[in-house]
């Protein structure tokens, strides 16, 4: 490779799947940037030589793919802002997410030299509706069909070779460009920006740079286990949209009403935007992972300011 690595560390081969969606993207932008080789999954034919074939729902992944790959970043899973949540998208957001991390496991079981490193996704909705309470890494699982596809994505996860240190990234709302903020963008952008609920439920957050970042951080840690990836300053809903107002120079005044976010998105957004999670990333701050946002004001700055 023409470029060290920042810092002098030792250049890295980095497996992705999930690498088109917006997490993957910025993941990828980050490693390249820090001289790292990126390998990528995908569904079509490749395109290159750094693309390779797979289809997760089968399970059908080359094992000798990974015999020269140092890490596996897992990003799969079908979309939770779909809605609404039908018996067979329910059926999808699990099985996409499984299905796809044991297909990894295997395919790392198979292999002759197994990465050293395995990061798989996962979700601050294990933890379900908590008010009032703190929610590390070592906080038990809560309710709900959330709580419930992330216990079975994570025992996937834990699949892989004893041998490969498994990580699974607890996320949960990321600024950023697309997934949960592409909407309440649009809705703040034409002056419908308000508060949702009571407002006063904690919104786990964290900015894609920070999402990226925190992975990256996770390659060379000696961390293990659940990983919660979230911003270092708790926000409230109403702290979030707010922010967001203000930051397109756009009024906040209106109120969307626990009972209508019922009604309306059923399932999903009584598990998507009305629980209270006050989730806090113990394990990254104690691993001394350094936050470029630390406010959930500063990473919405970040993401708007493009557009002023």
């Amino acid at each position: 490779m023409s470029d060290a690595p920042r810092g002098g560390a030792t250049p890295l081969t980095v497996l992705i799947a999930g690498a088109s969606g917006m997490i993957g993207q910025e993941l990828q932008r980050q490693l390249r940037a820090d001289g790292h080789a990126v390998r990528t999954l995908v569904r079509r034919s490749p395109r290159s030589e750094t693309e390779f074939a797979w289809s997760p729902e089968s399970r059908v992944l080359d094992a000798r793919i990974l015999d020269d790959v140092d890490a596996v970043v897992n990003l799969s899973g079908a979309s939770i802002s779909r809605i609404p949540w039908t018996r067979g998208w329910k059926k999808q957001i699990l099985d996409s997410r499984v299905s796809a991390t044991r297909a990894l496991a295997e395919a790392m079981n198979m292999a002759e030299r197994p990465p050293a490193t395995f990061i798989s996704g996962s979700a601050v909705g294990v933890y379900g509706d908590r008010p009032g309470v703190r929610l590390t890494e070592e906080s038990p699982r809560g309710e709900g069909f959330l709580a419930d596809v992330v216990e079975a994505w994570e025992l996937a996860a834990q699949l892989a070779p004893e041998r490969t240190r498994t990580v699974m990234v607890r996320t949960g709302l990321v600024i950023g460009p697309g997934g949960a903020m592409a909407p309440l963008r649009l809705l703040t952008r034409i002056g419908l920006a308000a508060r949702v609920g009571q407002g006063g439920q904690h919104w786990p957050w964290i900015s894609l740079h920070d999402e990226a970042a925190a992975i990256r951080h996770l390659l060379t840690s000696r961390l293990r286990g659940p990983v919660n990836l979230a911003g270092p300053t708790p926000a409230t809903s109403d702290r979030v949209t707010r922010a967001l107002a203000e930051a397109m120079r756009r009024p906040h005044a209106f109120v969307l009403p626990e009972r209508l976010i019922a009604l309306g998105m059923g399932e999903a957004g009584r598990e998507l935007l009305l629980p209270s999670q006050r989730v806090v990333p113990a394990k990254l701050q104690a691993d001394g992972f350094a936050f470029r946002h630390e406010t959930v004001e500063q990473a919405i700055a970040a993401l708007v300011k493009p557009e002023a």
